[in-house]
């Protein structure tokens, strides 16, 4: 999102003060629907016609939660006749994974479901990890769904290949090592509730109890010493290309007033 106003408020900065104001918004209103047509929808096109090539006859993939992105890889794979298998692995409190199971089923994928506490068992039946990512940071570093980077650390721990989908629009300059500097906090009375145990929780009350607080961070933060491969509209590249593809970016912008169709 930060990328995306960025860019926008570079695009209005480079109208000209003089144009006439409807002239002006006719402007701006195409090139936001030319950004999201080049950077958002035919990103996505591109990078899953990349990834699906990394999808064999029977492979076992193991993915994380939820990313619409992974989705779209493993269901076109299926379409091309692809045949594999996909253990879902899942965790409190989103279960995002659910949502990722009942899209796959539906494509006729074989699956499993897994909680995070059993990937150690599981892993090393897998072939390959795909993962999906909310922003990478110019280190290499992966903003993901929490738990993103224990799948990475564990699969990486068993030499299982790791490739994270994610459009080179949400790489950003920042260089960040934790997840606690910049994050997202989710209601802590999520944690609280226990899905099948309804009115059964030893959380109960918890604000009444001295010295304790829930903490629900959203997202962490994935080394990049965990990542095989990054799959982008550009092609697979390692985590070290991304401040190259930042700076390719920046120079487009500043080329078009705006860059990336924006």
């Amino acid at each position: 999102m930060a990328n995306t106003i960025r860019r926008l408020k570079m695009r209005i900065h480079s109208i000209d003060v003089n144009a006439p104001e409807a002239e002006a918004k006719r402007a701006l209103i195409e090139d936001i629907r030319r950004y999201i047509e080049v950077q958002i929808i035919a990103a996505d096109r591109l990078l899953v016609d990349c990834a699906v090539q990394k999808v064999t006859d029977g492979d076992v993939i193991l993915t994380f939660a939820y990313s619409h992105i992974v989705a779209n890889v493993l269901t076109k794979a299926a379409a091309l006749g692809r045949t594999f298998k996909v253990m879902v692995v899942d965790c409190r409190p989103e279960l995002e994974g659910q949502r990722m199971l009942e899209k796959l089923q539906a494509s006729g994928i074989a699956c499993s479901y897994i909680h995070l506490n059993a990937l150690s068992f599981v892993v090393r039946d897998v072939t390959k990890v795909f993962l999906g990512a909310a922003a990478i940071m110019s280190n290499g570093t992966v903003m993901g769904r929490a738990g993103n980077a224990a799948v990475a650390m564990t699969a990486h721990a068993h030499s299982k290949p790791v490739l994270v989908c994610c459009e080179s629009f949400k790489f950003h300059e920042r260089v960040q090592l934790d997840s606690i500097t910049h994050n997202e906090l989710g209601d802590p009375d999520a944690l609280v509730s226990l899905p099948g145990y309804p009115g059964v929780s030893p959380l109960a009350g918890w604000q009444d109890i001295p010295r304790l607080g829930l903490l629900n961070l959203k997202y962490d933060a994935m080394p990049a010493e965990y990542v095989t491969m990054i799959v982008t509209e550009y092609g697979m590249i390692p985590p070290t290309s991304v401040p190259v593809i930042l700076r390719e970016q920046q120079q487009d912008a500043s080329a078009s007033g705006g860059g990336g169709g924006m």
